[in-house]
């Protein structure tokens, strides 16, 4: 059960969201963010002081500005904040479930608000079964040969011990793919549907040559 929420219809219908490219958060996950821009810092302000709920998605296109939002995302609630001396919000959103955007209201203030729909992903609000499916060893080796590619380290004990979800699903959010590659790994269904498109984006920029140059390690 995700931060006491059952189903559906318990989360709120109308939600802010904050559109950052490269950025998915997934049920359960957890994401750090740092709050400059004054229109999220009234968001943050204004998710504290009513549920905590914000809803992380990426933009679709458009202009930076006014982005056209993608129709899926993932609603998350603030479980850790703190303010900097110079006014920045450091908080962490922990994931409770996705949803699909059915219309977005007319501006109210200076960030932007949607009407969404759990209905479809009522089932991430329970940690999923099933999950023994996974070919860990397998999976463990599309990573191994992608991390080598970018010139990545992960702590390697955490990865072969820790659950199935928790692996995929940080996985999922933390390695520097392409917004559009986010986008189909945010919408896959189920976790082991997930797994797989995780595994074939590994084992597909493994595979590409290239320069090998990326970030020098994860957090």
């Amino acid at each position: 059960m995700a931060q006491g929420y059952i189903k559906a219809a318990d989360l709120p219908q109308v939600i802010p969201v904050f559109p950052l490219p490269g950025t998915i958060l997934l049920p359960r996950g957890q994401l750090p963010l740092n709050i400059f821009e004054p229109r999220y810092l009234n968001m943050i302000d204004d998710a504290m002081a009513d549920d905590r709920i914000i809803g992380m998605i990426q933009p679709a296109g458009g202009p930076p500005e006014l982005p056209v939002l993608s129709p899926i995302g993932c609603a998350g609630r603030i479980t850790s904040f703190a303010e900097t001396s110079d006014g920045r919000y450091l908080v962490t959103l922990t994931g409770l479930a996705r949803f699909r955007i059915t219309t977005e209201l007319p501006a109210q203030g200076p960030y932007r608000q949607v009407r969404a729909d759990f209905s479809a992903y009522e089932t991430d609000l329970v940690s999923p079964r099933g999950d023994e499916a996974m070919d860990r060893d397998a999976f463990l080796g599309a990573l191994r040969a992608y991390l080598e590619t970018r010139g990545l380290e992960i702590d390697w004990d955490m990865a072969e011990s820790a659950p199935p979800e928790a692996l995929i699903n940080s996985l999922s959010m933390a390695l520097p793919f392409e917004p559009v590659e986010k986008q189909a790994l945010i919408e896959a269904m189920e976790l082991m549907d997930r797994c797989t498109v995780l595994t074939a984006l590994m084992r597909i920029d493994a595979a590409d040559t290239g320069d090998g140059e990326g970030p020098p390690s994860i957090q």
